[in-house]
């Protein structure tokens, strides 16, 4: 396993891949991430909430070695921070300053299924008042079109992060997390397109009202057709986290729960990231904040049915304060895996590449 950092400032605090997405086109790759400033240690983050949280982004054209950031070139409603109202005071927080702002609907359709187009999901905070959107860019993410609404889904309560199944040209799922019906945060639901993302309707909850939170799914579609979501689950900041599998045959409607696939990501819990292979092996990653802290990854070649044990990508971590993976199947089999790291100072954003053959 290779270990390279992509983005690390002194004084910086650059974090949650998870909450944004990360892309591959055979030896490029591209991940979304935030950059704030550290401020005082709090009881998992030692982030600066007086601050903004810009997002960036980085690209690498030698399969996830060097990296450059670039700019995150789109509109972000409601201020400079893109989906990290948690972390912000009320002053800086998006959704205190949307001021009403009306999101369009997407004109041009989505082709699923063109390599140069990708999407990314939006938000401004967790909970009843979060408000969503998704952005479009059609070449790579240098432009990035946006923000488009969620045409026909509900406007409040919707926390939206990046987990989409491409069916077709015009058809896929999102995975989507919203408030549960006391207002806390929440559950996941799948809400299909069959219009290139012009509007979208609720198909199927994975989980109803769960005790707690099962929140920010990972999903893929199966050889067999059928759908595999898997969700971080837990009960907040201060209690230990797992990772549950849910499966659909139906097209997101109805969901199976198949068990516990992780047993505990540590004190706070951490989300998963699911890639899978063209002859469709799972790799499952996902950060632990228990020591010793790191990143670990299983794998499944029954679609979900068993893992293998845990392998270890990394164990050097000094704080819990790390994770929220996205990993991405470069064309040769390697696995890219980004995401933010410390070494007990500055919280820096980090790859690892994994030679997947030699994993058991």
């Amino acid at each position: 396993m290779e270990h390279y950092e992509i983005y690390r400032r002194k004084g910086r605090f650059a974090a949650w891949p998870a909450n944004y997405g990360a892309w591959a086109w055979d030896a490029e790759v591209l991940a979304v991430f935030a950059a704030g400033w550290k401020g005082t240690q709090g009881r998992l983050h030692a982030r600066d909430k007086n601050s903004p949280f810009p997002p960036l982004q980085a690209r690498s054209l030698d399969g996830g070695r060097t990296w450059a950031i670039e700019p995150f070139n789109a509109i972000i409603p409601g201020g400079e921070s893109l989906s990290a109202d948690e972390h912000l005071s009320s002053r800086l927080k998006a959704g205190v300053h949307f001021d009403g702002a009306v999101l369009g609907p997407l004109r041009t359709p989505v082709n699923f299924l063109d390599r140069e187009t990708i999407v990314m999901a939006a938000r401004t905070g967790l909970g009843g008042s979060a408000l969503s959107w998704f952005y479009v860019s059609r070449d790579r993410g240098k432009r990035w079109d946006g923000p488009y609404a969620f045409n026909g889904l509900m406007k409040d309560g919707l926390a939206a992060r990046t987990d989409i199944v491409a069916l077709s040209e015009k058809k896929a799922l999102f995975m989507l997390t919203r408030a549960k019906a006391d207002g806390t945060e929440g559950e996941t639901f799948c809400a299909e397109t069959c219009d290139g993302a012009r509007r979208f309707r609720l198909v199927g909850t994975h989980v109803q009202n769960p005790e707690g939170y099962a929140i920010m799914p990972a999903s893929a579609s199966l050889p067999d057709g059928s759908i595999l979501s898997i969700l971080r689950c837990g009960h907040g900041v201060d209690s230990r986290g797992w990772l549950d599998a849910y499966r659909s045959w139906d097209g997101g409607c109805t969901w199976h729960r198949l068990g516990t696939v992780v047993d505990s990501t540590g004190k706070g819990g951490n989300p998963p990231s699911l890639a899978m292979s063209a002859e469709g092996r799972l790799f499952l990653v996902y950060g632990v904040r228990d020591r010793p802290f790191g990143l670990r990854l299983k794998t499944s070649s029954d679609g979900g049915r068993t893992w293998s044990l845990e392998h270890i990508i990394r164990n050097d971590g000094r704080l819990p304060d790390l994770g929220y993976v996205r990993s991405i199947l470069r064309t040769d089999g390697s696995l890219v895996c980004v995401y933010y790291f410390n070494e007990g100072d500055d919280r820096y954003i980090a790859a690892s590449i994994i030679d997947t053959s030699e994993l058991i």
